[in-house]
């Protein structure tokens, strides 16, 4: 997966925003990056937007916003930032978007483009900074839930005595674990769930794990025989022996930059989180591919649901598949090895399990 340290240096982002500025023209025609006829001169950007909803005001397709900012192939997996109180102009003749501010207007009324100075990005810049994608929609699954194949699951350390034999433990209860912790102090605790299969080949892909709580380590074992104490931090259900550890994951920046898969790509939903049967917007759902289909952060897929086969009314010796009908785009946020989370970003019917996501035409 890649990943975006947020101790990165302001000189690299000066760069992102120097190709911002650089003109980019759009190809046009069909399934191109493409103005809304109605798109607004200006956009001033305010608390609460996203790079994707600022874009929807100007584009057809919202994920398609690094064409028009021209960024170019080596840049696109890098974030930049935008914050409230800067305006987004539409540049009719050049075909982009450029940033500007109020105050930065000159006598000729045109905006002066925003120029960055090297300086240490602070955890109030990231904070002010607009994310790509609803940044809480997505923030739980960054750290939680997980998922686990079956020779992570068996290998995974696990609790196997508590507190005074307590039958379940909570906040600032001890547990003992055994396993090998790989030179880590902080875990997840897990308690493994329902199998995800694919819905082609019925292969179990992973197991998407209940997520119980965090635990750090308080005294390491000193032999082979004796279990690791833990104590536990925070207590999200009920913990108890059996239940299984992963290394906490470490913090991910959380502006991605939305692309398209390079080649023609086909994925299906595997499962919809929280258990149900349907899902809408700002919905998270599990898709069959993962790191070792080359799907990475940001990626980009158009929803289909699949044409049905029905009899042909006018010739009953045959039969006629209607063709698959799109509806809505998916945008991956955290990848594993045979398994992807994705949000749905925008959807006109409601997601199903079994539902094609293919790379946008």
């Amino acid at each position: 997966m890649k990943k975006f340290s947020t101790a990165a240096l302001i000189p690299a982002l000066a760069t992102s925003f120097a190709l911002l500025f650089a003109p980019s023209v759009l190809a046009a025609g069909k399934g191109k990056c493409e103005f809304l006829q109605n798109a607004p001169d200006k956009h001033p950007v305010v608390k609460g937007d996203t790079l994707w909803s600022i874009s929807g005001k100007f584009l057809e397709h919202p994920w398609c916003w690094p064409q028009v900012w021209g960024m170019n192939k080596a840049q696109i997996r890098n974030p930049h930032w935008i914050y409230p109180g800067q305006i987004v102009y539409l540049d009719r003749a050049a075909g982009r978007l450029r940033l500007g501010t109020p105050a930065g207007s000159g006598a000729s009324g045109e905006p002066k483009d925003v120029r960055l100075s090297p300086r240490i990005r602070t955890s109030q810049l990231d904070k002010d900074a607009v994310p790509s994608i609803p940044a809480k929609e997505i923030e739980p699954f960054l750290s939680q839930p997980l998922i686990v194949d079956e020779k992570d699951l068996n290998g995974a350390p696990r609790i196997v005595a508590t507190q005074e034999g307590r039958v379940y433990t909570g906040k600032g209860d001890r547990v003992y674990v055994r396993g090998d912790l790989g030179g880590h102090e902080v875990f997840q605790v897990f308690r493994p769930g329902v199998p995800l299969k694919d819905p082609g080949s019925k292969q179990i892909l992973g197991y998407e794990a209940v997520h119980l709580g965090t635990i750090k380590l308080a005294r390491e074992a000193k032999a082979n025989d004796e279990a690791h104490a833990f104590a536990v931090t925070e207590a999200l259900q009920e913990m108890g022996i059996g239940d299984r550890l992963q290394p906490m994951p470490p913090a991910e920046t959380i502006n991605y930059v939305p692309h398209p898969p390079e080649n023609a790509f086909e994925a299906r939903v595997v499962s919809i989180y929280g258990g149900v049967t349907h899902a809408g917007q700002n919905q998270t759902v599990a898709i069959n591919k993962g790191k070792r289909d080359d799907i990475d952060v940001g990626t980009v897929l158009t929803l289909y649901r699949t044409g049905e086969t029905i009899a042909d009314r006018t010739d009953k010796n045959h039969k006629v598949r209607l063709p698959d009908e799109k509806y809505g785009t998916l945008f991956v946020f955290r990848v594993f090895d045979n398994v992807s989370y994705a949000l749905i970003m925008e959807v006109t019917d409601s997601v199903q399990v079994g539902d094609t996501a293919r790379t946008p035409e």
